[in-house]
């Protein structure tokens, strides 16, 4: 029997399951295989980005599932987002198309604005998602991300994606927004983990019925982490983890779910995967939430070459 997760509301008459598998770095060659063996493990919530280059893999094996039996297409949720070079309202149509039309699911659940910053414009290929000047400079659009926010909202009003939401936004950007919406935000994925717990910015959204996805859960820690203290492998988390009968990874994630949050860890292991997702049949208590507080320290992806961007999100306190 695979894991049971809880359905979170999304507010508009959809729900999201409360823990899914996140597909950053599933390269090409990856991605079909990583996963049906997430949906074979009992996950029924993917997601992906046009960023990500494997929303073609990521459709292929959601369709094989289907085509298998394993899964109905209303089983599983399927989150994609808006990249930052797309944030003109007249290049949001075109690349959710792209992104619709490579996963080939019939709909996407929930469709993300990547970021608040936009990004020059060179084209809708992979080779285009990171312009640069001469210099190697990031090139900025300065693009109102409130404007694309309101051609986001026509794609719902279209009928081919089924909730819209924010990704890397802070509190006050979320509220412009909210202050505009005809159709508000459902979701604000943001960076989340023992070294960085966004408390603040999660409290700010759940007091405006915004759901919090939490990517990195485990603080990257294969990457550079700019300060952020990790979890992983501390001996406490350890011993309570032995305490339940888990993994010091299953542990961080419980603190997540505790924290509100929808945790979407990616692994390539097969027994990670499924640890991963048996997070909901123990709870810590405070003490041992408390402890988990200890490591806040830094976020581990502050975007440094778009720190001097106009909308660059990470200089409020939340």
């Amino acid at each position: 029997m695979s894991p049971t997760v809880p359905n979170v509301s999304l507010g508009n008459g959809y729900s999201i399951p409360g823990l899914g598998y996140g597909t950053y770095l599933a390269k090409e060659g990856q991605g079909v295989d990583l996963v049906k063996k997430a949906i074979d493990a009992g996950y029924r919530h993917i997601d992906t980005a046009f960023l990500y280059e494997n929303e073609v893999e990521v459709g292929e094996a959601i369709r094989a599932k289907i085509a298998e039996g394993v899964i109905k297409r209303e089983d599983v949720f399927v989150t994609s987002k808006l990249w930052n070079t797309f944030h003109h309202p007249d290049h949001v149509a075109d690349a959710f198309q792209r992104s619709f039309d490579m996963l080939n699911i019939e709909y996407i659940d929930l469709y993300l604005m990547h970021s608040p910053m936009g990004l020059a414009f060179q084209g809708y290929e992979y080779s285009n998602m990171q312009p640069k000047d001469a210099a190697g400079n990031a090139l900025f659009s300065d693009v109102d991300y409130v404007e694309t926010w309101k051609a986001l909202e026509k794609l719902v009003k279209d009928g081919k994606v089924r909730s819209i939401g924010l990704s890397n936004f802070n509190s006050e950007q979320i509220q412009r927004i909210l202050d505009v919406a005809e159709i508000k935000p459902v979701n604000n994925q943001i960076e989340v983990n023992p070294g960085w717990n966004q408390k603040k910015l999660i409290e700010f959204c759940k007091s405006r019925d915004i759901t919090v996805t939490a990517f990195g859960p485990m603080g990257r820690p294969h990457r550079t982490t700019y300060g952020n203290k990790t979890a992983l492998g501390d001996p406490r988390v350890l011993e309570i983890g032995q305490k339940y009968g888990k993994t010091d990874g299953q542990v961080i994630l419980r603190y997540l779910v505790q924290l509100g949050t929808i945790p979407i860890p990616y692994s390539t292991k097969v027994e990670r995967i499924r640890q991963n997702i048996d997070v909901f049949d123990f709870s810590l208590n405070d003490e041992e939430m408390q402890y988990m507080d200890t490591f806040q320290s830094e976020r581990t992806l502050p975007f440094p070459p778009l720190k001097k961007h106009k909308y660059y999100p990470f200089d409020l306190e939340f």
